[in-house]
């Protein structure tokens, strides 16, 4: 999908350095240790849940969602400080949402909890409201193992 020069695609092994590097950059140091650990485990069991934006070969956002017992979790997303409020985070949501809409899933839930409590406007600006956020980060396999 392309968006003004952003291209969102599935994350690629190749990434994994740019990735981390922006994980590293946007969030606390406890939530990139936190993010590390469920992105390790949701690119072993599924990658194509792992979408990245890309303008001009480098790495600007990405968006980690995850299916747990039928239904769809967008668990974190991040973009990079100088590419922030250009739409990339609308399409990352937006594309990760066709991914979960493809596999059939019975709902899809945004993961909040006490370090992305700031994105929650991106995520009601792409239409998502109250009952869509589950603050139960745990039950998540990706989070827990």
């Amino acid at each position: 999908m392309l968006v003004s020069s952003y291209l969102v695609r599935t994350f690629k092994l190749s990434d994994y350095v740019s990735v981390t590097e922006l994980f590293r950059n946007v969030l606390s140091e406890e939530c990139y240790e936190e993010t590390m650990s469920a992105f390790a485990r949701q690119l072993s069991w599924d990658s194509e849940l792992v979408l990245v934006a890309e303008d001009e070969g480098a790495i600007v956002g990405v968006i980690v969602g995850t299916i747990d017992n039928q239904d769809g979790y967008y668990y974190r997303i991040a973009v990079g400080q100088d590419y922030q409020r250009r739409g990339i985070g609308q399409s990352l949501i937006e594309s990760l949402r066709q991914r979960f809409v493809g596999r059939k899933v019975r709902r899809i839930m945004v993961t909040i909890d006490a370090h992305n409590e700031v994105v929650i406007p991106v995520y009601e600006k792409a239409g998502y409201q109250a009952e869509d956020f589950s603050r139960f980060p745990q039950r998540l396999s990706i989070v827990n193992g």
